[in-house]
């Protein structure tokens, strides 16, 4: 890409919007302009914004500290700067689904890590190695929000990185009934230890609304564009529990599942190890080169050691073993806030910039 395009990223003070920005560092294609907030924060430096409550391992970046947070709520303003926007906006879901579309009738292109517009029939919901024909669905869209250029991607939630890749791997065997459990980071919640020390030694089995998501948005998914919108899959069924564990980051799936076709535990681990999509074809700059890694140790994946995998873009797996109710069982593990939130976010504006939806204006 000969010039850099211009991002502003909607709620930057948050934990997903401060992973945004040290993501986006030294991005080859993208460049953070401006950054946007509420308006308790507009008028600051970032970095007067932000405080003490810099969240992620490595320091602010210098490039971003001095730019003055503008109020997100001034769309025509902010969309005056940008070429498009990555949207971590903390508000009612409500409100998310309304500036969104309002950002989106500026002619800005959303990337949206937020789940306000997942269910809504006409808004991709994308995991770029997994489902990118769904970025078609964009010209109806366009259609509806009366755009030329501006509309709304969203990625899915974090919870189901872990699991629905590999699934989407084996699709070939039939995989129709699957029951997962996930173990999920304080960072999902926007949290560290430091903010919520009751975490600590601690499980608790429920997080809010996560049960519903895990089940069914990678029907959406793995489901097909018919008259103007996206019609989610009936299979695999799968149900679910989530659990917030005391780890930072990192969530992990114990998955079982159920194939019509009957395959051998080599042909599982042969499929995992050769999948990918299109960002290893056009070797988009986030893309991990080996999506899923296969381990073959009985302790892994463990969080310590498999995290961070191609940069916490990528997904690992192991533990794979025939099982004495359902056909095979597994354990998956991915980076919640990198490729399930913010860097899933960014593998997407990638692909569709490499597709031309996403230019200049």
């Amino acid at each position: 890409m000969s010039e850099k395009l211009r991002v502003g990223i909607l709620g930057a003070t948050g934990m997903v919007g401060q992973r945004f920005i040290s993501l986006l560092e030294n991005h080859p294609w993208f460049e953070v302009v401006t950054l946007a907030a509420s308006a308790r924060s507009a008028g600051k430096t970032y970095e007067e914004a932000v405080g003490g409550r810099w969240k992620m391992d490595t320091p602010m970046p210098e490039a971003v500290k001095k730019i003055v947070v503008m109020n997100v709520n001034e769309v025509e303003k902010v969309a005056s700067t940008v070429d498009f926007v990555f949207s971590a906006v903390d508000m009612s879901k409500e409100e998310i689904k309304a500036i969104e579309e309002e950002y989106a009738k500026t002619e800005t292109p959303v990337v949206s890590n937020n789940s306000a517009h997942r269910w809504t029939p006409d808004v991709p919901m994308v995991v770029p190695e997994i489902n990118p024909e769904h970025f078609d669905i964009i010209a109806e869209q366009k259609k509806r929000l009366g755009t030329e250029r501006g509309f709304i991607a969203v990625k899915p939630n974090c919870s189901i990185q872990s699991y629905a890749p590999v699934l989407t791997a084996w699709k070939e065997f039939e995989p129709y009934e699957v029951v997962a459990t996930t173990y999920q980071a304080i960072s999902g919640a926007g949290k560290t230890f430091k903010d919520w020390p009751e975490m600590e030694h601690n499980i608790i089995p429920y997080i809010g609304g996560e049960e519903e998501k895990s089940e069914k948005e990678p029907l959406k998914l793995w489901g097909k564009i018919e008259n103007g919108q996206i019609v989610p899959a009936a299979e695999p069924v799968i149900t679910c529990q989530c659990v917030r564990v005391p780890v930072l980051n990192g969530h992990t799936a114990a998955v079982f599942v159920k194939f019509r076709k009957k395959p051998t535990k080599e042909q599982l681990i042969e499929a995992l190890k050769n999948f990918r999509g299109i960002p290893q074809e056009l070797e988009l700059p986030s893309a991990p080169k080996q999506f899923i890694q296969y381990l073959e140790e009985d302790n892994r994946p463990q969080v310590a050691l498999d995290v961070d995998y191609e940069n916490g873009m990528g997904i690992s797996v192991g533990r794979l073993r025939e099982d004495s109710l359902y056909d095979f069982k597994f354990i998956g593990l991915s980076h919640n806030t990198v490729r399930g939130a913010a860097g899933g976010a960014i593998l997407c504006a990638e692909t569709l910039a490499a597709q031309k939806y996403i230019q200049a204006k």
